[in-house]
């Protein structure tokens, strides 16, 4: 064992993970429902106990020291490992639980995802909370792995190949559609492929990446679209086709519910597509009574 463990208050140690992620006294305060000056105390000892100055404030922004940056993973997994073993041993109860879980999610995701789940989940674990964070990118092995995240969801074509220890299930199973404006000037009923073609496109792409699925299924026909808008978000696509003569492919499940709020139509569209997978993943280290519940919730909660 390390002498500097022997002397260390591990509660600290708490303190130290929930600074170095928020990388602020008064949010980590909040996370750890405690007040900001007792977060300070707490940085206070945790420097004279590692004898290092631990962050330094860079505008307005607390930036960890090199130190403090090695110690953030394994602070990180020590954490992780400590809260599942105790979450293991113990029985989890929904009725009576407050905790939180944690999942990533894009935009379309959380919209397809949520509403089913709290609905699901409301009667059953009335104390229950959830975080949804914006998925950032597709590689979400180390968040599971430390236990930051509970799950992440993803599509089958966008995540790359997982890493050892990353487990999944399939959720959801949906068909894209071609949606367009109720007022479309020229489409009123299913495209052709060449009226699809001669159209200009809405494409969701919440990574940035310069072509999704739906572009790299036409290439291998030796064909492309033109995509006049690209967007991070789903939100907004629908209200963009419906005030325009664009035309956008997506989700049924999003095409459907948008369109009650959105002067938009769907058809099939005029080339295959093969159906889409959400996917849940976590990691074999958070395996818990918790996890498995909520896994079987998630399953019980596809949107129809």
């Amino acid at each position: 064992m390390h002498s500097d463990l022997r002397r260390l208050d591990l509660n600290l140690l708490v303190a130290l993970d929930a600074l170095l992620r928020r990388r602020s006294v008064s949010a980590a305060a909040d996370e750890l429902a405690m007040s900001p000056s007792a977060l300070s105390h707490a940085l206070a000892r945790l420097r004279v106990a590692l004898d290092d100055e631990l962050f330094v404030r860079i505008g307005n922004a607390m930036q960890p020291t090199a130190h403090a940056e090695r110690l953030a993973g394994p602070v990180s997994a020590a954490l992780a490992l400590l809260s599942n073993g105790l979450a293991q041993a113990g029985r989890f109860d929904p009725a009576t639980s407050d905790r939180c879980f944690t999942l990533a999610a894009t935009d379309y995701t959380t919209f397809a995802m949520l509403p089913a789940l709290v609905a699901q989940v409301q009667d059953l674990a009335p104390r229950l909370r959830f975080q949804i964070v914006h998925a950032q990118n597709q590689d979400y092995a180390e968040d599971l792995a430390s236990g930051r995240l509970d799950f992440a969801l993803g599509y089958v074509e966008d995540m790359a190949e997982p890493a050892p220890g990353i487990e999944s299930f399939d959720w959801l199973t949906d068909h894209y559609v071609v949606i367009a404006s109720r007022d479309h000037p020229r489409i009123r009923s299913a495209p052709s492929l060449d009226a699809y073609l001669a159209e200009r496109h809405v494409a969701v792409r919440p990574w940035g990446e310069a072509g999704g699925h739906i572009d790299k299924l036409l290439e291998r026909r030796g064909l492309r679209r033109d995509v006049a808008v690209q967007l991070p978000s789903v939100l907004a696509a629908p209200f963009i086709v419906a005030g325009s003569a664009l035309i956008m492919t997506a989700p049924r499940q999003a095409a459907r519910t948008l369109g009650a709020v959105a002067s938009i139509v769907e058809y099939p569209p005029p080339f295959e597509i093969p159906p889409f997978t959400l996917k849940a993943y976590s990691h074999v280290r958070q395996r818990s009574a918790a996890h498995a519940w909520l896994r079987e919730q998630l399953l019980r909660a596809i949107p129809l």
